[in-house]
Parts: structure tokens; C-alpha cells; sequence
């Protein structure tokens, strides 16, 4: 038993050292502008095209291949870019074996060409979630969102003159005033509202035909997160809630960078009084259904009566992640 406990504790300390030491060499890329350019040479790249990913399939499943730094230079000098710059891409994350991972926009190249030269697809990110597994959408969800950024963030908002990135990408700087610009995210809370052994899942006009998720909304300045989810439900679906337990969180790189934050809530009044000019439908969803909408094929075809069938988003989404732990303690609640 002792021995069990020190091997459990050893494993413990080997992997709180690795990701200390991954941390460490990251923080040291985004404030070292020599270490990073020296980790551009040797690095990994995540390519894009006006901000779409580039995936490769790979049997039934799709991936984000990654390539070389010299590799990627020969391909693109072939094409006549004399002055190719590895610093225009972002750093991304980096492996266990401490190898930088950046990303890198090629939006000034012919698309299908280099398509065909790194044999895959540029794909919206929307899209490409769908299709590849959860680590290789983490990795892109905070590609694109690094890339929005510095795209939408080159003039600084108080003299109007350009702001310089460093290597790294963790920030810009105006020069004519040294003031520091850091790639923001905005907070939004997603709530799967529950009253009883029912739970309640709302339909946009703007979302794919048939499909249902949580209720979600961007927090205003000055709120804390339950007053956020209070307002948003209030707003939404004309519901007080009761209770508010927290499930987790994830970035989402929609519309631009989002951190959701993501809980359950309870209600005891369950009256909808929906607001149309904010969501098109809810609903109250009993177990079996809800069972039934997570088994429903991502994008289904039309039914035989010309509806579509109710639907959830895909694993990669905190919303599914939200309605699965519903789902598991409705069956520990009725012993199913």
C-alpha cells in the first residue's frame, strides 16, 4: 500500500515539474524577444488563411497539421515572397519536449496553392471544430483569437499611430507613448437552466436548423458572474433563478475571443415567457429527450416531415459538456 502511494506521488511530482517547466519556457518566449526569435527556427507552425485553419484528413478524422519552420519558409520562397518574416506569426503553446508551437496567418498567398503543397483544406474555424479532436481545437481556438487580435489592434486608441508587436505576440506597444496593449477576452455566461427533472435548451435564428443549447450571454461591465446569469435568464426566457452552482469554463474563439463561463441553474417558477428579439425558441427538455438530442448526428438531414431533428452542440463545445453532467445526475437522482 505504502509503495503504491509513493510511486501515486512521484507520478504527481514528475508531472507538476513538467508543466512547471512548460510554463516556465513560455513565459520566457513572451517577455525574451532573442529566446523566442531562436524558437522560431526551430518551432512548429499552425497554418491559416484569413483566419481559417488548415486541417488534414486522416482516415474518418481530421487534424491540424503542423510544419516545420524551414519547411515553411522553402514553400513560401517558392512562390517569389522575398521577405518572408517567421515574427509575423504567434506563439501558441509549446510541446512537452519544449518545442514552440506558433501560429501563422498566409493570407497574402494563393489559397489552393498551398492547399495542394501541404496537402490539406483551410476551413472555418466553425467548421473545423466540428471535424478534429479536442486538443487541436484548443490549440486553434486561441490561434485565430491571437491572430483577430493583433489584426484588429495595430494603431493604438489614443495616438492613432501604429503599434509594434513583439515576437512572441503576447502584446503590442505604441512608441510614441510606450503605452501596452494585451490581448483581451470577453466573459460570457452559459447556463443550462433545470426545474425539476426537466431542462431548458434555446434555439437562434442565426444557429444550424434543429439545434438546442444552453443559454448564454456576454456579462456587462460591473456584474459578477451571477448576476450575469440572473439578468441573461430574466432577459431571455422571463425565468427568476433560484440556485447557481459552478461547472467550468473554456475559451471559445467566437465571435472574436470568449471566456465562457459555464454553471447550472435551477428555477422554481418554470412559466416561459420568451423574448423574441433575443432568442427565437426554448424549450423544456425531459431526460429521454435530452438523451435522445445527444445521440442526433452534428448538421442531421431534414426528417421525413420536413423538420429537423432536435440537436446539441458537439463534444468540443462547454455547452455539451453543461448538458451531459445534467443528463448524469438525473440518472444517479432516478437510480437509471
Amino acid at each position: 500500500m505504502l509503495s503504491a502511494v509513493v510511486r501515486h506521488s512521484a507520478r504527481s511530482v514528475r508531472l507538476c515539474s513538467s508543466y512547471v517547466k512548460q510554463a516556465r519556457f513560455l513565459f520566457e518566449l513572451k517577455e525574451n524577444d532573442e529566446t523566442c526569435r531562436q524558437a522560431l527556427r526551430s518551432g512548429s507552425f499552425y497554418l491559416f488563411h484569413n483566419f481559417s485553419p488548415l486541417v488534414r484528413k486522416s482516415g474518418s478524422s481530421f487534424y491540424a497539421p503542423a510544419v516545420t519552420g524551414p519547411d515553411l519558409l522553402q514553400v513560401l520562397s517558392s512562390y517569389g515572397k522575398d521577405k518572408i518574416n517567421l515574427e509575423d506569426s504567434v506563439l501558441v503553446s509549446c510541446t512537452d519536449s519544449s518545442i514552440a508551437q506558433f501560429a501563422v496567418d498566409l493570407g497574402s498567398f494563393e489559397k489552393s496553392a498551398l492547399e495542394e503543397e501541404f496537402s490539406g483544406k483551410f476551413t472555418d474555424l466553425r467548421k473545423a471544430f466540428v471535424q478534429i479532436n479536442g486538443e487541436d481545437g484548443c490549440l486553434l481556438s486561441k490561434a485565430q483569437s491571437l491572430l483577430r487580435w493583433h489584426d484588429c489592434h495595430q494603431y493604438c486608441s489614443k495616438s492613432g499611430k501604429p503599434t509594434w508587436k513583439n515576437v512572441s505576440g503576447s502584446k503590442r506597444v505604441c512608441q510614441s507613448n510606450g503605452i501596452i496593449y494585451y490581448p483581451q477576452t470577453s466573459p460570457v455566461v452559459i447556463t443550462l437552466v433545470s426545474s425539476g427533472n426537466r431542462c431548458l435548451l434555446a434555439h437562434q435564428e442565426s444557429f444550424p436548423a434543429g439545434m438546442y443549447t444552453a443559454l448564454a450571454g456576454f456579462c456587462e461591465i460591473g456584474e459578477k458572474l451571477e448576476e450575469a446569469i440572473r439578468r441573461e435568464v430574466a432577459e431571455e426566457v422571463g425565468l427568476v433563478v433560484d440556485t447557481i452552482s459552478y461547472s467550468g469554463s473554456q475559451h471559445w474563439p467566437f465571435p472574436t475571443s470568449s471566456l465562457m463561463l459555464a454553471c447550472q441553474a435551477t428555477v422554481k417558477d418554470d412559466r416561459l415567457e420568451i423574448n423574441r428579439s433575443e432568442i427565437e425558441d426554448a424549450r423544456w427538455f425531459t431526460l429521454e429527450e435530452v438523451i435522445e438530442a445527444l445521440q442526433v448526428k452534428i448538421l442531421p438531414p431534414k426528417l421525413p416531415d420536413g423538420t429537423f431533428p432536435v440537436w446539441v452542440p458537439p463534444k468540443i463545445a462547454i455547452a455539451h459538456q453543461l448538458i451531459q453532467e445534467w443528463v448524469q445526475e438525473q440518472k444517479a437522482l432516478h437510480g437509471s
